[in-house]
């Protein structure tokens, strides 16, 4: 009450509406900046409402001069940490589903002026927001030096789409993420060919900000990208985000709980999601690329003859086999997988996922399983497929079932 107390009265008018906009669910956003106060190189907070396991919660991105933090604060708390903030800043900026309130103070007075906004487009603008905004923070630091954002925070228009894909992506994994084991707190998890790191920043500024401790490597084979990641790393103060010049045949992890392959070229995606199962991560994610093993070995039944003979069909129909015989291994040793379509990470018709979480039951290949595998292989007179070759290998040598 005393801060109130000494608060003028248009500061006063300023937070009740702050107070009044959480309590009747028309709150989107408030920002306060012009930081006076004693925390060094603070330079603006932006308060958002974000669902976290099914509750609401305040979550405040602190910005400093060279990184950015994220705090998340319980709903009946989040008010008066608001108000302490509130009173060392010159500048604050609410945003309602109504209207937008903004405050300016100076030595001698404090001005607040009002200005409508059209309510049904602002509720939609919210809503949708709070489902990006849930996975991925567009005031995050690391999206400038990756061209997603500006200086200012302000989404470039050029970069919309992969804006979108980013979200996707983030939203996908954390809803895996539920599923699988993670219960020490901490996450190791490879993405190989990481290019740029769109992905790989996101995965790791969303693990962060959930409490759970990222272990995350990029392996790409490009040296100025691993240099370029590297860097932006550092500047976005990700300790314990690291990139590895090199693919998945030169890059050796010990340990691995998700194993991430966006467009892992043929055979690449093979050994990928073999490296995870060796490995006995909880969570594969696979986005295939080109099919080019299957396609010459495919001899197809005579009654789809009539159908194969366009190249289109035929191309259609190798990538279909190549990438149900991965799915059905992955069911076969351990895995619940699911294929579906994903947005595109590019221009380009390749968007399938393969997203496997591991059961924690698995002792042996399941045998009915590989059987069907079998009934495929030789319906289409295939002799070779690297994933169910490497998988082979690995059983007949040392058996998974001994580590699992």
């Amino acid at each position: 009450m005393s801060q109130l107390a000494s608060m003028s009265e248009q500061e006063q008018q300023f937070i009740n509406a702050v107070q009044q906009a959480i309590e009747t669910q028309d709150f989107d956003r408030l920002i306060l900046s012009q930081y006076k106060g004693e925390l060094a190189q603070l330079e603006k907070m932006t308060f958002r409402i974000i669902s976290l396991q099914d509750q609401f919660m305040m979550s405040c991105l602190y910005r400093y001069k060279t990184q950015d933090v994220t705090k998340n604060y319980a709903m009946d708390e989040s008010f008066a940490v608001i108000q302490q903030l509130f009173a060392q800043c010159k500048q604050a900026n609410l945003f309602s589903t109504e209207q937008e309130i903004q405050l300016k103070k100076n030595k001698k007075k404090a001005l607040l002026t009002y200005s409508k906004t059209a309510p049904q487009v602002k509720q939609q603008e919210q809503q949708h927001d709070r489902q990006k905004h849930r996975y991925v923070d567009q005031d995050s630091y690391f999206l400038q030096p990756l061209g997603i954002t500006d200086s200012k925070a302000q989404l470039i228009p050029s970069m919309a789409r992969k804006w979108k894909q980013i979200n996707k992506f983030v939203e996908i994994f954390s809803g895996a993420l539920d599923k699988i084991d993670h219960q020490d707190q901490a996450l190791q998890v490879v993405d190989f060919g990481s290019g740029k790191g769109y992905l790989t920043f996101a995965l790791y500024d969303y693990l962060e900000k959930n409490k759970i401790i990222p272990h995350v490597t990029g392996v790409e084979l490009n040296p100025k990208m691993v240099e370029f990641c590297q860097k932006v790393a550092t500047q976005s103060a990700f300790k314990h985000l690291d990139f590895f010049q090199g693919d998945v045949r030169t890059y050796a992890p010990e340990k691995l709980d998700v194993m991430i392959a966006l467009h892992a070229c043929d055979v690449a995606t093979d050994f990928a999601i073999h490296t995870g199962i060796r490995l006995n991560a909880q969570m594969i994610m696979c986005a295939p690329c080109c099919h080019k093993e299957l396609r010459p070995q495919l001899h197809s039944p005579k009654v789809l003859a009539p159908m194969l003979q366009f190249g289109i069909h035929a191309g259609q129909q190798a990538e279909m086999l190549t990438d149900t015989i991965r799915a059905l291994l992955l069911n076969a040793y351990g895995y619940d997988t699911k294929v579906f379509e994903f947005v595109a990470l590019e221009h380009t018709s390749k968007n399938k996922m393969i997203l496997a979480t591991k059961r924690q039951n698995f002792t042996a290949p399941d045998e009915q399983i590989l059987a069907q595998i079998s009934a495929l292989k030789d319906m289409y007179s295939i002799q070779k497929h690297s994933l169910e070759l490497l998988l082979n290998d690995q059983w007949d040598q040392q058996g998974i079932g001994s580590k699992c």
